[in-house]
């Protein structure tokens, strides 16, 4: 794969084989987000874990402290009074029947979260084929399967975030923006960092934290040593 010249010259301040601490990692992250727009900062993960088994699952909720730069519209399914209660707290649509119908007939998703209360699941689950392959489906585990729909959409727009393993067993999760400088993207990746290593499960053998790679969406990766973040 070739790369730009703003990429090549980013990645000739990072050594190649160093494992940097956070704050140095991050402080070359935002050295090298050199695109014209303001990219994502994102961490990848891996853990020393088989995703194949359900009791070495690592999934979790975290609120990240500096939020995560992006502004997210939140969709609601509910009922009655409890759609008015989503519309006050700041959900981007709310309602019912009528948003599956939406999304079915217009394959309509101009929406980055679905929160629903216990009540609307058989209705979204109609939509699971749809919204399952997109990570879109509410769940109880992460918060967006509930009656308390004004905390939900706090959380949410405040900068919660869901962190989960894929198949090769790495933790994807976005952790703010390039502008945020080095401090707040530090802070926001040490609660995550905190969040996953609470989340260890208890059949999980040898190293947990395999490798950890921190980088805007243009920019090379820089390694983070996991012995630092263990401490």
């Amino acid at each position: 794969m070739k790369h730009g010249k703003k990429y090549v010259e980013s990645a000739k301040l990072i050594e190649a084989n160093k494992l940097y601490d956070v704050d140095e990692a991050f402080s070359l992250v935002v050295k090298t987000a050199k695109a014209k727009f303001d990219e994502s900062v994102e961490a990848h993960i891996k853990l020393g874990v088989d995703s194949r088994h359900a009791d070495q699952q690592v999934r979790g909720v975290v609120v990240l402290p500096n939020g995560t730069g992006k502004t997210v519209r939140v969709l609601v399914f509910a009922k009655g009074d409890k759609i008015k209660e989503a519309e006050s707290a700041g959900a981007d649509f709310a309602g019912g029947e009528e948003l599956v119908t939406k999304i079915q007939s217009e394959n309509w998703f101009d929406f980055d979260v679905i929160i629903a209360t216990p009540d609307m699941m058989g209705v979204v689950g109609r939509l699971g084929k749809v919204l399952g392959p997109k990570g879109l489906m509410p769940n109880p585990k992460s918060g967006t399967v509930t009656m308390d729909i004004a905390k939900a959409i706090s959380d949410i727009k405040a900068g919660k975030i869901e962190y989960r393993l894929d198949k090769t067993n790495i933790i994807h999760c976005p952790i703010g923006k390039a502008s945020f400088g080095e401090e707040k993207l530090a802070e926001n990746f040490r609660t995550l960092m905190s969040a996953i290593l609470k989340a260890k499960p208890a059949s999980a053998k040898g190293q947990y934290l395999k490798s950890i790679s921190v980088s805007s969406t243009m920019g090379p990766g820089v390694r983070v040593s996991t012995s630092k973040v263990a401490e």
